[in-house]
């Protein structure tokens, strides 16, 4: 028996191991005596976790070797594979685990006749020890797959730098419960600031008359849920007659995330959309095919709410946030073309209020062509005349920079803008700049500003 078992664990040292690619990632896949059995995933140098998904005696040793630069790539490249992603893991892990099972028999059997033949000098007793061997192994994952625990991975032990993931994160059924509290909360504190300022304003300079055209210009949600609570209460406190999104609303752009814009069909208000470096044109034609959704487009130009928009998507599709050799280059040259649209809309009687762009680098492009135009990308607000006098406004993320908030030290603000025009020169008169604080923070502030022209 000592023969049987010492060869056996030889042979599983030695050749018991199989190279297998789950996913993006190249892995090690090892079967081990154990007296207690699971499975243990090694990330190195993060540390381990263990899984208590067998009782056994041998364990699943699982080491996370590297992230494959080709595949990796890939999936930057064509985020629309992301959506498949979980069954091309679950096959690689079925055909790594048949692998090693099957190296793994052949592996005790070599080891336990090896010994065998070098201890006893005879091919019979070899045999015997090499099948003796294979008899242990298979009564071994007979007893694994008796034992195994599928819930084991919602109970992992970690070891290691990650021992501290679960105090960093916390149980997963606490957050989505919690953020969803969150989300109403900030949209009621939104609801109540803007009240109270609506109440309490003291600026006689410029009161919006009932007739005004009300824009909300939102940018860069970047698949914040938050964000939609926040902008159908400020459709329903300030009655805006349509909504203006510059671009980002994803995050990856891939078909896995279209669910996330449904809730633009219930915010009250036309949605006047562009599409940004962080989205696709999976994402855009997903908006396009949605009731009261305009996707400004190459220059393409719509009336709605009594004005008149034309914009152009982003011409960079960047969700790795990679910095593309002639990336401004290829902002200005869609500027360029959108500025040209801009011309032969004024040229057929049909000029355009408000231009629309992702980048300001595009959108400083319509200098001259457009009263005002929007933008955002830069994740704050700025407001710039333009030196042949058109107006850029320039919206922060409305998503607090979304899902990558937790990055920083200190999170995003959340910020959108209500743009108010005279609805017979659809000139801007004045605009309402809002911003609550970003995730996990409890504060708001409303501040309106007026152009030089309408100053007393």
């Amino acid at each position: 028996m000592a023969v049987v078992l010492l060869g056996a664990w030889l042979g599983l040292l030695v050749v018991g191991n199989v190279r297998v690619p789950v996913g993006p990632m190249d892995t090690t896949m090892t079967l081990r005596p154990s007296l207690a059995g699971g499975t243990k995933i090694n990330v190195s140098p993060l540390g381990a976790l263990e899984l208590d998904s067998h009782h056994a005696p041998i364990r699943l040793d699982v080491d996370v070797d590297r992230l494959d630069p080709a595949r990796s790539q890939a999936l930057v490249d064509h985020p629309e594979r992301i959506s498949g992603l979980q069954d091309e893991v679950t096959r690689d892990v079925e055909r790594g685990a048949l692998d090693v099972a099957l190296r793994s028999c052949a592996a005790v059997v070599v080891g336990a006749s090896a010994l065998g033949l070098a201890v006893y000098r005879r091919p019979r007793r070899a045999l015997a020890a090499g099948g003796l061997a294979l008899t242990l192994l298979t009564v071994s994952g007979a007893t694994a797959f008796a034992t195994w625990n599928a819930n084991s991975v919602l109970e992992p032990k970690f070891s290691g730098l990650l021992s501290s993931a679960p105090s960093v994160v916390g149980n997963a059924r606490s957050i989505v419960s919690e953020f969803d509290v969150y989300q109403k909360e900030l949209a009621r504190l939104v609801t109540n600031v803007t009240k109270l300022y609506d109440v309490t304003s003291t600026l006689p300079a410029y009161r919006p008359d009932p007739s005004t055209i009300r824009v909300l210009h939102v940018s860069d949600i970047h698949l914040n849920p938050a964000s939609w609570k926040i902008i159908a209460s400020l459709v329903e406190q300030y009655d805006i007659d349509v909504i203006v999104d510059s671009g980002d609303t994803m995050d990856h752009g891939s078909a896995a995330e279209n669910g996330f814009l449904d809730p633009i069909a219930d915010l009250g208000a036309p949605y006047v959309w562009v599409r940004g470096n962080h989205d696709s044109k999976t994402t855009q034609r997903y908006l396009a095919r949605m009731k009261n959704v305009h996707v400004l487009d190459e220059g393409r130009a719509v009336s709605v709410a009594g004005l008149r928009f034309a914009g152009t998507g982003d011409p960079q599709y960047t969700p790795d946030r990679s910095a593309k050799p002639g990336g401004d280059a290829s902002e200005e040259l869609a500027g360029v073309r959108l500025a040209s649209a801009l011309r032969d809309q004024k040229a057929a009687g049909t000029p355009v209020d408000i231009a629309v762009a992702h980048n300001p680098t595009a959108a400083r492009q319509t200098d001259g062509e457009v009263p005002l135009v929007l933008a955002g990308h830069i994740h704050h607000e700025e407001t710039e005349i333009l030196k042949y006098g058109t107006r850029l406004r320039v919206e922060g993320s409305t998503g607090g920079s979304g899902l990558r908030a937790v990055e920083g030290k200190h999170p995003d603000p959340v910020q959108a803008s209500v743009l108010y025009l005279d609805r017979d020169t659809r000139r801007l008169q004045a605009w309402d700049e809002i911003e609550l604080g970003g995730l996990g923070l409890t504060t708001a502030e409303v501040s309106r500003h007026l152009p030089k022209e309408n100053q007393p």
